[in-house]
């Protein structure tokens, strides 16, 4: 008879603190899991609003494409609907996603007590072809200062964390590849960040994006209704 291995507590998570509330778990996502969540993004890209380059209120248009769920995103307020696409409501956040935020929360943070009241209710979801970038900018249109979540999938970007009171320096830049997770709250919740460079073709096929780079963040808006 086989005797009962003996059971032994698992490593922790690879982490890195990047600043103050800021963590960074390279890998954390499977590939499976990343398969999962291309085949999800591509089904909610496609509508009841569809992916869009948002326009900001001086007239720009922004290089990544943006599509959302739970809560429609604009510059610089939260909608039901999308008045600026179609003026249809946007997709419910499903139940399985904010679990996935509690699991990456806990992880991160290595705290599952506090990552069980974790309870975001909006993702934005940008998709970054070889062009794409993002400027520096603070996500500060929630009412609430619960972390932000951010997944990668696809090709490698340079992720620049700056500081809450400025865009300029001083800044930490990380690279930020397939399966990545960073959470950023506390003291970093509102820190200026941004995305200046995408690798082109350092994504691995087996995800299901054969280009670009998908980003989910989730958050929690503070909001009712």
């Amino acid at each position: 008879m086989n005797a009962t291995p003996p059971l032994f507590p698992l490593p922790p998570v690879p982490r890195t603190e990047l600043a103050p509330g800021a963590v960074h778990v390279p890998g954390w996502l499977t590939i499976e899991e990343q398969r999962a969540l291309v085949t999800a993004c591509r089904g909610w890209a496609r509508g009841p609003v569809p992916i869009r380059h948002t326009r900001v209120p001086g007239g720009g248009v922004m290089s990544v494409q943006t599509v959302c769920l739970g809560w429609h995103w604009q510059p610089y307020r939260y909608s039901r609907t999308a008045g600026d696409v179609n003026g249809e409501r946007v997709a419910d956040f499903p139940d399985w996603l904010a679990e996935l935020g509690r699991r990456a929360l806990a992880d991160a943070y290595r705290d599952p007590a506090a990552a069980a009241g974790y309870r975001p209710d909006t993702a934005l979801i940008n998709f970054y072809d070889h062009a794409a970038r993002l400027g520096m900018h603070q996500d500060k249109d929630e009412k609430s200062d619960a972390p932000v979540l951010s997944l990668s999938i696809g090709d490698r970007c340079v992720f620049r964390l700056g500081n809450s009171e400025s865009r300029n320096r001083p800044w930490t830049e990380v690279e930020l590849a397939s399966g990545d997770l960073l959470v950023f709250g506390g003291p970093s919740r509102f820190a200026y960040h941004g995305v200046p460079r995408i690798h082109p073709g350092t994504g691995d096929p087996a995800t299901g994006l054969a280009r670009g780079r998908l980003n989910l963040t989730l958050r929690v808006t503070g909001l009712s209704g």
